[in-house]
Formats: C-alpha cells, structure tokens, sequence
C-alpha cells in the first residue's frame, strides 16, 4: 500500500485549496492506514484558531481539522520556521503535530510514495 503524504502551503480561505486538501486527506483514510499531513508556510495558517472565515463570507472549515483524530491520521507535521515566521505559537493551533525545522522536511517528505500538494 502506499504511503501518502499530504502538503497544506497555501492559506486558509483564499481559495478552495484547504477545504478540499482536508476532504482528501479524509476520504483517503479510507484506502490507505499510511497518510500524513504537513502544513509548510502559509500552510500552517490553516491551523489557527478563532478564525472568522464569516466576515468575508467564507465557510468556517478549521474545526474540521479536528476529524484527523477520528480518522486515525496521528502522524501530523507542522514546519517550525513557518510558525516563527508567522509569529504562531504552538498553543494558538487546532490541532496538536510534530514540530520541525524546515532542513528536516524533505528527508521526511522523501518517505513517502506519493505527495499531494495543496
């Protein structure tokens, strides 16, 4: 079976981008026991909390992040520098992940047999 890894870069609400990497990542679940997901760069933006998507008239699909739980997709990354760079802290995120440098993302990415970006 494949191993899959998932690629959250681009921010949350801007495009369709996010919504539709969370719906795959969950329907893939069901094929696969070897998904991870990693949030890179603007990416990690789709884990704040307290979003209000609402005001520019957008759905609020953050929480969601939270099914990753019942899916059993444990094995989360979320880019260190990305969260610096953002002025996040750890705490501010729906969801817990393994933090990490951005050096070590690609030897964890070259693991994987396939790589969805979104």
């Amino acid at each position: 079976m494949s191993k899959l890894a998932f690629v959250f870069h681009s921010s949350p609400h801007q495009t369709s981008a996010g919504r539709e990497a969370l719906d795959a990542v969950l329907a893939a679940s069901a094929y696969s026991e070897e998904i991870s997901v990693f949030f890179i760069g603007e990416g990690v933006l789709q884990l704040l909390r307290d979003q209000q998507p609402d005001l520019i008239l957008s759905r609020n699909y953050i929480s969601a992040f939270k099914l990753l739980d019942l899916y059993d997709i444990e094995d989360r990354v979320i880019c260190q520098d990305s969260l610096i760079e953002w002025g996040i802290d750890a705490n501010e995120l729906v969801i817990d992940g393994e933090i990490i440098e951005r050096n070590q993302l690609a030897l964890r990415l070259s693991r994987f047999d396939k790589i969805i970006n979104y």
